[in-house]
């Protein structure tokens, strides 16, 4: 009886949380065919195209700008999961001089408000002649990810630790195999999850974008938001549908992509006992 009551407490919960998920999603299809929708009338007023044709028009250039975006984030959260892995390692595993300094130095980004960073960089990236540039803006969207990426894998290396590649180094292994066939399909999880929060925050990134990018960089975001802040309804559902699914899409190729390397250390593991 009392599995029952949970399993179905259970199942009301999966259903109100997927009901809060997907109901704004259908609210935003809806608006993105609507031109009028006035309160308190239950359907739309009057149905429209004027979002998608937009999307599509020639002089939009939304899908050039919208790979360049995905180009832009994926560099961006793959730098980060990488630098947030190796950051991870040395603050949990190693003591050195300066510790502490980095790990509070690490929440900076997000304790100080995004508009008082993104100009103090600024001036920064113009002494380095990196403004207005791509590699300008990656490098702040870097910045502005490390500390979500490198708390997530921080928490999860000190909760995995080291001692099975401790058991990997007395059998013989190097440490980068060590490391590459042991820790790191256990930390796949992490690193998935680090790469998503990147390409996330990176994607969605505005005013850091424009600032730093100068208008010279254009994100799908910068096309977004405008619209958004004007209040046009429907072009805004319209790109706004089109960052969910895109997003959506980038998350199920980084899923799969990730999911290969568990298999990795099951041939390795095989190798071992083998031998």
């Amino acid at each position: 009886m009392h599995r029952g009551k949970g399993s179905y407490a259970l199942r009301f919960y999966l259903a109100l949380v997927l009901f809060v998920i997907l109901a704004p999603m259908v609210i935003l299809l809806f608006w993105t065919f609507t031109s009028r929708w006035p309160w308190p009338h239950l359907y739309p007023a009057t149905l429209s195209l004027r979002g998608i044709e937009e999307l599509f028009a020639p002089h939009a250039k939304v899908l050039p700008v919208l790979l360049s975006s995905i180009g832009l984030s994926l560099a961006v959260a793959f730098l980060s999961a990488i630098v947030a892995t190796m950051t991870a390692r040395a603050l949990v595993f190693y003591d050195f001089p300066g510790k502490r300094w980095i790990d509070l130095l690490g929440m900076a980004p997000i304790l100080v408000p995004s508009s008082v960073f993104a100009m103090g960089i600024h001036v920064v990236l113009i002494r380095m002649s990196l403004a207005d540039t791509m590699s300008g803006v990656i490098l702040v969207h870097l910045i502005y990810t490390l500390p979500y990426t490198t708390n997530i894998m921080k928490d999860l290396t000190h909760s995995i630790g080291k001692q099975m590649e401790d058991q990997a180094y007395v059998l013989g292994v190097s440490p980068w195999k060590a490391f590459f066939h042991v820790s790191l399909p256990l930390i796949s999880p992490g690193i998935l999850a680090s790469i998503s929060m990147a390409y996330v925050v990176s994607f969605s990134q505005y005013f850091i974008t424009l600032l730093i990018g100068g208008g010279k960089v254009r994100t799908f975001s910068t096309l977004m938001v405008p619209f958004i802040g004007k209040g046009d309804r429907t072009l805004g559902s319209a790109y706004g549908l089109v960052f969910i699914l895109s997003t959506l899409i980038v998350f199920m190729v980084i899923n799969q992509i990730i999911r290969l390397l568990p298999y990795q250390k099951k041939g390795v593991d095989s190798n071992w006992n083998s031998n």
